[in-house]
């Protein structure tokens, strides 16, 4: 009886599913059917809601049916607990219901084009300082206190090389007195229970990946070093054509990717000699009050100029979209309504990102709108965030380091 019910809802589940992205390859579907599975997180924050209409909206979905969702997006695969940009981190993300996954991309010494967030990443991402690789290293760890830090880039080594290397979660520990005590440091709201098999991805490898999970793509062209770039491809417009040719030769439908950059000259490259994929290219936004000097917010005439070029999709971070009222009510920020305006729609980034246990006040950069936490109190109260992002923000997707998280609201509110 048990195992008939079970049966039924899968079913239903999957029905779902197929329906929230008809584009899906038939292994897409197939992997929706089966494998959609939220775990407790979400339910866990719900309940932690304070009374309202939103937490009993929410609440009304505790049951599902779940399915994959593009609102959902992977960043970096799921990296509150996995290490990012690995095979475990991206099949975790696809599991939770992520419709697109992230690979951010850089580049190897012969010229491969990998996953990580930074070229210069290795240190704090993989275990390369308590390997004979350590040695290859811009700047090898030679032990506590050195000056300058260790740096290890993936341009440092060749694919074969930067395959051998393991995964772990972002981290270092520079009082360390050895390579290993080096690799500590995570922070005690993540783990490191998912560390052990940290297998790396190149750029290939993930986009296969993604191809068997049923998810669609958002790959990131890192700006990394100039020198090393123009040393290995010629010139930037050559990089940024790299990472085109790789999608096609994966066959990858461009209605099924969405090419990302913070340098506005790979967006243009793209519109201009890739309109195919230039079409769905995000340009990343990088405001920042917190650098010197201030990197400012785009103006209106700014923000119609960058459409009237031919950008559709602007992703700023999360926090510069939100504001609080006099109310002490999360609202759309000023930014937020200017690039309503110019007719550009939004990504944004990076929920699941913070620790929101103690409020929005110590949580840093991204949620820096609610410096006193008036609005943010708590770590449920993401979704409050969430809703005003969704609901009147009217973003068409949220990287999250956790996926799940997003998927339920996304699914509870009917978003495809």
């Amino acid at each position: 009886m048990y195992r008939q019910l079970f049966t039924a809802l899968v079913i239903l589940a999957g029905t779902s599913a197929v329906g929230a992205d008809d584009q899906s390859t038939q292994a897409g579907h197939q992997h929706d059917r089966q494998s959609i599975q939220l775990g407790p997180r979400p339910f866990y924050l719900v309940q932690g809601m304070d009374d309202g209409k939103l937490k009993n909206k929410l609440l009304q979905c505790e049951n599902g049916p779940f399915y994959r969702t593009d609102f959902s997006i992977g960043h970096r695969g799921a990296a509150l607990q996995f290490p990012e940009h690995t095979k475990a981190s991206y099949e975790a993300a696809a599991r939770m219901g992520a419709g697109i996954v992230e690979c951010d991309v850089t580049f190897t010494r012969d010229g491969e084009l990998v996953c990580r967030h930074s070229e210069c990443d290795l240190h704090t991402t993989t275990n390369i300082v308590a390997t004979p690789l350590n040695d290859l290293c811009s700047v090898p760890w030679s032990g506590p206190g050195q000056n300058p830090p260790a740096r290890c880039c993936t341009s440092d080594l060749s694919l074969a090389q930067f395959k051998t290397l393991k995964g772990k979660m972002d981290a270092s520990d520079p009082a360390a007195t050895t390579p290993e005590g080096y690799l500590g440091g995570t922070a005690s709201w993540r783990t490191d229970l998912y560390t052990h098999r940290g297998e790396l991805m190149s750029f290939r490898e993930s986009l296969a990946l993604n191809k068997k999970l049923g998810v669609k793509f958002t790959p990131e062209l890192k700006g990394d070093d100039p020198d090393r770039i123009a040393a290995v491809y010629g010139s930037q417009a050559n990089y940024a054509q790299k990472m085109i040719e790789e999608l096609r030769d994966a066959k990858v439908d461009p209605k099924n990717v969405w090419v990302q950059s913070f340098n506005l000259d790979d967006i243009r490259y793209w519109i201009e000699h890739e309109p195919e994929f230039g079409r769905q290219a995000v340009y990343l936004d990088d405001i920042d009050p917190t650098t010197s000097p201030p990197t400012p917010r785009l103006n209106l005439d700014e923000l119609r100029q960058l459409r009237k070029t031919g950008v559709r999709i602007i992703a700023p971070p999360l926090w510069a979209l939100l504001t609080i009222n006099t109310e002490q009510k999360i609202v759309p920020s000023d930014y937020a309504r200017d690039i309503q305006r110019a007719g550009l729609a939004i990504i944004t980034w990076t929920f699941e990102r913070s620790d929101l246990r103690h409020g929005a006040g110590s949580a840093g950069w991204y949620y820096q709108f609610d410096p006193e936490s008036v609005a943010v109190k708590k770590d449920s109260d993401m979704y409050e965030v969430l809703d005003v992002l969704a609901r009147q923000v009217r973003v068409r997707g949220i990287f999250s380091d956790w996926p799940a998280s997003v998927t339920y609201y996304a699914n509870c509110m009917g978003l495809k």
